[in-house]
C-alpha cells in the first residue's frame, strides 16, 4: 500500500464527521407532528413568528456617536482615577499589628453586642444539630476482629 496509515485514519475520520453532520441535518427543520392536537396552533405560531426580529423592530439610534477625542479624555479621567484610588488601597494598613488574640476578642464583643433574632438562633441551633449528626455519621466504625 502506497498511503500511510495515518493517511488512511484521516480519511476515513473525515467521512465519518461528515456522515455524522449529515445525519444530524434533518434535525435543524424539525416538521410538526400532524397527528397531535395542538399541531395547527403550533404550526400558525411558528408561521407567524417566522421572519422575526427584524431590523425595523429595533430602536433606531438617533444620537451621534462620540468622537475619538472624548473618547480618549474619558479613558485618561479612568486612568487618572484608578491610579488614585490605587494610592489610597496602597496607604491602608492590611495587615494587624496588634496581638491576634486580642483583636479576635474585641471583633467577637462587636458582634455579641448586636442582638440576635430569636429564629436565626434556632437556625444557628439547627446547623450546629447538622453537623454534630454529620459528624457522628462519618466516624469510621470499629475495625473488625479477625481472630
Amino acid at each position: 500500500m502506497n498511503a500511510s496509515r495515518r493517511k488512511i485514519a484521516a480519511a476515513l475520520s473525515a467521512a465519518i464527521a461528515c456522515g455524522g453532520l449529515a445525519a444530524c441535518a434533518g434535525s435543524f427543520d424539525p416538521a410538526t407532528d400532524a397527528s397531535s392536537p395542538i399541531a395547527p396552533r403550533v404550526q400558525a405560531l411558528v408561521d407567524a413568528n417566522r421572519e422575526y426580529p427584524r431590523w425595523t423592530d429595533f430602536p433606531r439610534v438617533d444620537e451621534p456617536l462620540p468622537e475619538p477625542v472624548a473618547i480618549a479624555a474619558q479613558v485618561n479621567t479612568l486612568r487618572v482615577t484608578g491610579g488614585a484610588l490605587a494610592g489610597e488601597v496602597s496607604r491602608i494598613d492590611w495587615q494587624t499589628t496588634g496581638d491576634p488574640a486580642e483583636f479576635a476578642a474585641a471583633v467577637q464583643a462587636r458582634v455579641d453586642s448586636v442582638p440576635v433574632a430569636p429564629v436565626t438562633q434556632e437556625t444557628l441551633d439547627e446547623i450546629e444539630d447538622f453537623v454534630r449528626r454529620t459528624r457522628e455519621r462519618g466516624r469510621a466504625p470499629p475495625p473488625v476482629d479477625r481472630r
